[in-house]
């Protein structure tokens, strides 16, 4: 009796492993059938058996288009039934997919972050005007901004104006005798009231779960 076991690494593989040693024995039964008639009658008996393995799935488009590629998988495409689909191309199961393009971005000041650069890009191209005029002093604060999250110390305009130019190819260029960005000082002072204000949140809740707890 012992000798009569079977390990399932002495089985041949599982086509799609979810569906069990017992769906894959029922395939190959349909392969070794030389009956055309009753193979699609034992296939479409198979297909029942599969559905309703995935009752949750009965509402996705193209259901039964799944369990019919599903079942040529399972049987290494070997399988001569009269099926409702085309049957699937080994080919292109077997091909390798296709890499994903990760962005491939180095910025050189970090701590600007890729939107900064990004905003950069789109308005090196806009008309001369007010509203130009604008938005680039917004970025220069903003770049200010994030300069000081990185360094708590002070930074000078002329700095984040020579930022700005080299980030857009030398097509912005600022005078700094022309130009005042918002005080450091100020940016810092903004910053802190955030986190300080996260902080206080954090505290509230904290408090309110443990008096919650000990109510309880």
């Amino acid at each position: 009796m012992i000798d009569n076991l079977q390990y399932n690494t002495e089985r041949s593989m599982l086509g799609i492993p979810e569906y069990g040693r017992h769906i894959h024995k029922m395939i190959q039964q349909v392969l070794a059938e030389e009956n055309k008639e009753q193979r699609n009658k034992q296939a479409q008996a198979i297909i029942g058996i599969m559905g309703n393995l995935n009752p949750h799935l009965r509402d996705v488009a193209d259901f039964q288009h799944k369990l019919w590629d599903q079942l040529f998988i399972m049987s290494d495409f070997k399988l001569d039934v009269d099926a409702p689909f085309p049957k699937p191309d080994s080919e292109v199961l077997a091909a390798p997919p296709t890499p994903l393009a990760y962005p491939q971005s180095f910025p050189k000041y970090r701590f600007y972050g890729n939107n900064i650069k990004g905003m950069i890009d789109v308005i090196v191209d806009w008309e001369e005007g007010d509203l130009k005029q604008a938005l680039v002093y917004v970025i220069a604060n903003h770049m200010k901004k994030c300069f000081l999250n990185w360094n708590k110390d002070t930074v000078d305009d002329e700095v984040i104006f020579g930022h700005l130019a080299e980030l857009s190819g030398g097509k912005i260029v600022i005078d700094a005798k022309d130009e005042v960005l918002s005080a450091s000082e100020n940016l810092i002072r903004l910053t802190n009231k955030r986190f300080a204000k996260g902080s206080r949140s954090n505290t509230k809740n904290y408090k309110y779960r443990n008096q919650k707890q000990r109510r309880k």
